[in-house]
């Protein structure tokens, strides 16, 4: 019996993969935000190129723009990974359906669990909320494999609706303090990163050469009145969703070593 062929156009989603400026665009927002002008300089391209292919990518909503909260003249670029997962995935289903299932590597997960952990600090403005957040997410996921702190440019103390978005996901609090980044400027880290515009234009240089990613989160302090405690549930949300694929690449690069 001879297959029959459907003349069906490929995906969208992987037109726009086929592209090689798109291609090292999204290399480069699968691990941290940039502006244009970082973008630019990163790829060797004139700005107006990179615009044209951040727009495309901006059609199936694969990439987002945040304006900066530094300064508003400023836009930051991020990868929506689950929006790039789901059409890659319904792309490759659309092909056969067995392509699309995980194979997981029970020998990488165990290679991980035998060596010293990772060490991540997340830097914000007044370590406050955001990178409470992130401390606190970072070590309910990673376990052991993960040491993970949180420190700002400016002392203040945590926000009490980190306490409570924290205590109803069973998060354990313990611990969590607002800390100045000069009390951790003689460590070395894996991975800084920050989850403010302005901690990002301010982050100092670490010894150890530390990879340094940055994730443009809005500050939910910001936020007033009714709406104040699910801006903090928001940026949990989004934190969650990039910590899990964080930690993928993670457990990648520990398997490997």
């Amino acid at each position: 019996m001879l297959l029959t062929l459907t003349h069906r156009e490929p995906p969208n989603v992987l037109k726009l993969l086929a592209n090689e400026v798109r291609w090292q665009l999204l290399s480069l927002l699968a691990y941290s935000d940039y502006r244009v002008n970082e973008l630019s300089i990163l790829l060797q391209k004139p700005m107006n190129l990179i615009s044209y292919h951040l727009r495309l990518l901006r059609t199936e909503a694969i990439v987002q723009e945040h304006r900066s909260n530094a300064d508003a003249r400023d836009v930051y670029y991020s990868l929506d990974l689950t929006q790039f997962e789901g059409l890659y995935k319904a792309a490759v289903e659309s092909l056969h359906p067995a392509l699309a299932q995980p194979t997981p590597s029970a020998d990488a997960q165990a290679a991980t669990d035998i060596r010293p952990p990772t060490r991540v600090l997340f830097l914000c403005t007044h370590n406050s909320a955001r990178s409470q957040l992130a401390e606190a997410l970072l070590r309910h996921l990673g376990g052991e494999r993960v040491a993970a702190f949180s420190a700002g440019t400016e002392v203040t103390q945590v926000r009490p609706e980190v306490l409570a978005v924290l205590e109803k996901n069973n998060i354990d609090a313990t611990g969590l303090y607002s800390k100045h980044l000069d009390q951790f400027l003689g460590q070395d880290f894996d991975y800084v990163i920050t989850v403010c515009d302005n901690a990002s234009e301010a982050c100092p240089i670490f010894p150890g050469d530390p990879e340094r990613i940055h994730w443009s989160l809005p500050d939910p302090s910001a936020v007033k009145g009714e709406q104040r405690y699910m801006a903090f549930v928001d940026v949990f949300a989004a934190l969650e969703k990039r910590l899990k694929l964080f930690l993928t690449v993670i457990d990648q690069k520990r398997g490997a070593a």
